[in-house]
């Protein structure tokens, strides 16, 4: 509920003069913008902003400053009676310059974005004299408000740094010049607001082109890469690549979405003072259209850059990965092959050696007992007990049944340790 309170219109009896400038805020900087405020309204004796205000309207004498805060910004606008006017004398008299003095006693928060110097007179002035005031060449004028004002700017500084605005009251009122007067003031405040995004997309440019060609440059040698190192080259380069971008995309986000933002509150302000054209002139949405819009279209195609560039760096990344892994499974299949061709050459030479080793092994059992055979055959204990033993015929009636004795124990041993592992 507060917040749809919070920057209410103000009546404006004609006429008067509006001194409008607006800073960029940081965070910490609109904390310190907060405390500077409350001290300056301290120190002329009226209450300051209550905590956790964005919006405050106090008078000083014969003048009014209304404070805003905002997400980026902060603005002051000085509200304050005009001169007596004098038949022929131009709007803006006396010149900004010699009433700026006010703004001099406010805080800086952070750099000057925005000044506008607002006279809302009646409408009794000629032509000639609007054309004595402003650059013919860029000059925009519209009736508003179903014809009862008129508004006029060149959106060009005057020596003081002031964007001049004129709004010719036909028959306003007091509400509804003050409601005129805000809307005004807010769309050359987010006019220059949104504009902020086109230094950020001139920056941006020349790296995204770069990052465009060399992306090109991968994306042909992907056609040619042959092995796992050159796959494994061109994708460090593609996520090198895209940490750049993103780098570069991060801080843009804000800035791009901020712009569009601001350039929506303009045209819905635009489109609420409900503008015709005056005949010879254009209107002012007419004029931005044809000097904002070509900058907007920039930032807006930097940003569809980035999101294009982005993803094909996320679809040649993905590509490269799923060649280095058919790769990769190539390699680990042939590892698996000569493994298995390893581990069937252990197996013939297991059995080789176990075929040799019954052989050996039986050779050793037959010779103990041919030994044997023979010390008892020599000893003459076969002919104490009757009985002739003949050592070669022992040991050939020993050695099958040794061979196949040993065989069988080594076949055990072996299915001891298959069963055991």
């Amino acid at each position: 509920m507060g917040e749809l309170h919070a920057r209410p219109f103000f009546p404006a009896e004609t006429p008067r003069r509006f001194l409008h400038v607006a800073f960029l805020t940081s965070p910490a900087e609109a904390q310190a913008e907060r405390a500077m405020v409350t001290e300056l309204c301290h120190s002329r004796g009226v209450p300051g902003p209550a905590p956790g205000a964005k919006y405050h309207r106090v008078s000083f004498g014969g003048a009014t400053l209304r404070w805003e805060s905002h997400a980026e910004f902060s603005t002051y606008t000085w509200d304050m009676p005009s001169g007596e006017a004098v038949p022929g004398q131009l709007p803006f008299h006396p010149a900004a310059a010699l009433l700026a003095s006010p703004l001099t006693q406010l805080p800086q928060p952070g750099p000057l974005l925005v000044a506008v110097d607002l006279d809302l007179v009646m409408d009794t002035m000629e032509d000639a004299q609007i054309g004595g005031v402003f650059d013919r060449a860029s000059l925009a004028r519209s009736d508003v408000n179903d014809g009862r004002a008129e508004i006029a700017t060149d959106f060009k500084p005057d020596p003081a740094g002031f964007v001049r605005i004129l709004v010719r009251d036909r028959a306003l009122g007091a509400e509804a010049a003050g409601a005129l007067v805000q809307r005004v003031l807010e769309i050359e405040t987010y006019r220059t607001l949104a504009l902020l995004g086109l230094p950020e997309a001139q920056k941006l440019a020349p790296t995204i082109s770069k990052i465009e060609a060399r992306l090109a440059q991968v994306t042909e040698e992907m056609t040619r890469s042959v092995g796992l190192s050159d796959n494994h080259r061109l994708l460090d380069e593609l996520v090198a690549l895209a940490a750049e971008l993103e780098a570069d995309t991060a801080p843009s986000l804000f800035r791009f979405g901020a712009s569009r933002a601001y350039q929506e509150i303009v045209r819905l302000r635009l489109a609420t003072i409900q503008e015709e054209a005056v005949q010879g002139y254009p209107t002012w949405q007419q004029f931005l259209d044809r000097r904002m819009a070509p900058a907007m279209r920039t930032c807006q195609s930097v940003e569809e850059r980035q999101g294009n560039i982005a993803a094909k760096l996320v679809r040649g990344a993905d590509l490269l990965r799923t060649r280095v892994d058919v790769e990769l499974e190539r390699q680990n299949r042939d590892l698996l092959a000569s493994m298995n061709d390893r581990t069937r050459l252990q197996l013939r030479l297991q059995r080789t050696v176990e075929g040799l080793s019954v052989a050996a092994i039986s050779y050793y059992v037959a010779s103990l007992i041919h030994l044997m055979a023979e010390g008892i055959h020599e000893s003459g204990v076969d002919a104490k007990f009757g009985v002739h033993i003949n050592p070669g015929a022992v040991t050939a009636v020993a050695v099958p049944v040794a061979v196949l004795a040993v065989w069988w124990v080594v076949r055990r041993v072996r299915s001891a340790h298959g069963e055991h592992d």
